[in-house]
Parts: C-alpha cells; structure tokens; sequence
C-alpha cells in the first residue's frame, strides 16, 4: 500500500512538471550552454600559451649583451610579441590606460655596470684568499645596483603579473650567475667550457599514469564535474517553486487531510527530481565524450568510473532537493523561493569552490567551504576523475550530503507540521 501511495505521488509531480516544459527545458539546456562556454573559455586561455601572443612593450635603454638576452628568451618563451617603438614614458600611459598588459624597460649601462659590479666582487672574493688579482679592480667602487623597470595594467591578473616577475628574475639570475661564473675562470685562469656546466638540481614532475601514458588533467575534467554539479542544485529553484505552488493551490492541504503521510509525498519528490539529475548528468558526460572532440577540446574520459560517478550524482542530488525541500517549506511565495533559489545556489557554488578553487580562498573562507554540500560532492567527483579514488576514498563525502538530505527534510516536516498544527 505504502509503495502504491509512493507511485502515485511520484506519478503527481511528473504531471507538475509537464505543466512547466519552459522550465524543464532550463534545467537541462542551461547547465549544457554554461559547460559549453566555460569549459572553450578556459581552454583557450589554456593554450594561450602555445597558440596566439600577448602584446608586451619592451624597451631596450642598454643595447647590449644582457638586455639582448633578456630580449632573446622572451621571444623565444613564444608567449610574448615584443613592440620597441616606445619611450619609457609613452609605453607608461599606454599600459596604464590599458591599451597593453605590461612594459619591460631595460635602463641604460645595465651590462656595463653588471660587469663592474661582478668584476670587484669577485676580486675582492679573490683577494680575500691570498690569490693574485687585480688590486686596482678590487679597491674600485662596485656601481649601484640597478632596476628593471616593470609596468603592469591596473587590471592585470595577480597570476600573470607574478609568473612575468618571476620569468624576468629568473632570466637575469641566470645571466647572473654565468657571468660570475665566467669572472672566476678568468680570475683563476681555468678554460672550462661554460656550456657545459648545467644545473646540478633540476624539476620533473610525476604524473598518473595510465598504462604507459601519461594522465595529465585538462580543462574538461575540472569543468563537466564542476558545472553537473551545478546544474543539479539547480533543481532547487524549480523544486521550491512547485512546493510554494501546491501550498497556494490548496493541493499541501489535500495532501495532509489524505491518510499518506507527508514523508510520502517528500519520498515522491525525491525519486522523481533524482532521476532529473542523472539525466543532467548523462547529458553533460555526453557533451564532454562526444561534443568537446568537435570543438577542438579534449574528450571527458570515464571510461571503468562511470558506476562511482553516478553514485556520487545520486548523494548529489539527495543533498540538492533536501535544500530545495526545505527552502519551498519555509517560503510562502514564489517571489521568495525563485530568487532566495537561484542566488542561494550560486553562493554555495562560489563557496565550494566551483568559481574559484578553495585553495585561492582565504583561509577563514576555506573553512567555511568545508561545511558547503557543493564542496563535498566536487571533492568527490576530483576523487573519482583525477585521483582514481574507488567507494571507500569518497565514503566521508557522500555520508555528509545524505547527513545533509536528512536533515534538511526532517527541519521540513518539523516545520510543516509546527505549521499547521491546530
């Protein structure tokens, strides 16, 4: 009896929600255009790197051997295109008004004064050890240190600005470092060829494999998790507006006077709005392994995770409609929960890290992502694609969305039944 009482009301709210194919088609076309859009955007600024050239103004004051190799590597990062038909001054007002991200002014003397400064130091590193040098040298003045002027638009990227500073001080201390390196040899009168000398500590990344290749994450695998997972709280909007809609209908108040209990017609929603959630998240995996090759973006690889994916969809999803449940209880009018929905969902998205990683929050805002449902189902969905983490590695995630769930539709029943106690 229980379980026809459970079909009927799911059988009801299929019917609701063929009365609003306006916003069944929203829920589903909406997640798909957003994945779509994000996922080019990001992978073009991906690329960047390997496809077109950011405009950078570089001005060479010295003409010489350092300023030529700084010149050098940064066209050789083919990253960067270098305008010189610039003054320092006209180069300063273009970049701060935007017209070009950043300026590079090499200053006059910068190789001559490098020298200098190499040479006495290094004599005087000589001297100190009782070898022979060049006296007059050792007692000259080193020359004052100079600058590389750096011009950045006000509306640069920290992240930009910070990976240019970072080439730069890496490209004038290797510079640095041979040409004092190439002071003693001359000081001490060895002939050891400088090509050959190589850095004795280097970097390499290890990365998961897969077979004998490489695993290496992209944009597809950040984005079809991120945005599913969106689409499905999304659901909260729709979902609150048909439990508002059924309170000033009259159609809550024939449930309740009805033998089934309210946690029935809870029960029916649920199963009828989890189904809408794989379907999201069906559609989405199939624009990632179909559609994105088309576009010139890497296929979504799911391929022995399809099993754990929907798991986590299903946890997902409980934790969406308990707080779409418990936001059309507590509203009394489609004007608070439409609103209260959408603003609510994008919130818990930026909290949880679907805008902005966590780890880029500050560390009070890092904390308060670990309590966000929307955190708990992306780590999930990481674990599963980007770490191959099995059941057991996302067991502590999935126990806290169906925390979630149940304790979202049990504040719902408390306070539907506090309501219209009599």
């Amino acid at each position: 009896m229980l379980l026809y009482k459970l079909w009927r009301s799911f059988i009801k709210e299929i019917l609701l929600l063929k009365r609003d194919i306006g916003g069944i088609v929203i829920i589903f076309v909406m997640p798909l255009l957003l994945i779509i859009t994000i996922t080019l955007i990001q992978d073009s600024t991906f690329k960047n790197l390997e496809g077109s050239k950011i405009p950078i103004i570089f001005i060479d004051q010295d003409q010489s051997e350092v300023s030529k190799n700084i010149k050098a590597e940064l066209e050789n990062s083919k990253t960067f295109q270098l305008l010189t038909n610039f003054s320092e001054k006209s180069a300063q007002e273009a970049v701060f008004a935007g017209d070009y991200q950043m300026a590079i002014v090499i200053p006059e003397n910068l190789t001559k004064d490098l020298n200098s400064n190499i040479d006495a130091k290094v004599q005087t590193i000589v001297s100190s050890f009782g070898l022979e040098g060049d006296s007059a040298k050792a007692k000259t003045a080193a020359p004052k240190a100079k600058e590389i002027h750096l011009y950045f638009d006000p509306a640069t990227n920290i992240g930009f600005k910070n990976s240019v500073m970072n080439s730069v001080n890496k490209m004038v201390f290797e510079i640095e470092n041979k040409k004092i390196y190439k002071a003693f040899q001359d000081q001490l009168g060895t002939e050891e060829n400088l090509e050959e000398n190589k850095n004795l500590i280097s970097f390499k990344e290890i990365t998961p494999k897969k077979g004998e290749m490489d695993v290496m994450p992209n944009s597809v695998q950040h984005n079809v998790p991120a945005w599913t997972l969106f689409a499905i709280f999304f659901i909260v909007v729709p979902l609150s507006i048909n439990l508002v809609k059924e309170k000033s209908q009259g159609t809550s108040v024939r449930a309740r006077i009805s033998p089934t209990p309210y946690f029935v017609h809870i029960l029916g929603k649920t199963f009828t709005y989890l189904i809408i959630c794989v379907i999201q998240f069906l559609l989405m995996v199939a624009v990632g392994i179909y559609l994105f090759p088309y576009m010139d973006l890497p296929a979504f690889d799911v391929s022995g995770k399809m099993f754990q994916l929907i798991i986590v969809t299903l946890f997902a999803g409980l934790a969406a409609i308990g707080f779409g449940v418990l936001l059309g209880t507590i509203a009394d009018t489609q004007e608070q929960s439409a609103p209260f929905g959408a603003t609510s969902v994008v919130v818990l998205a930026a909290i949880g890290g679907i805008w902005v990683p966590v780890f880029l929050m500050p560390e009070f805002m890092q904390t308060i992502a670990k309590f966000s449902p929307m955190n708990w189902g992306l780590n999930a969905y990481y674990d599963i694609i980007l770490r191959n983490s099995g059941i057991g590695g996302i067991a502590k995630e999935l126990v806290f969305l169906f925390l979630f769930y149940l304790a979202t539709v049990s504040i719902s029943i408390f306070y539907e039944k506090k309501q219209n106690a009599v």
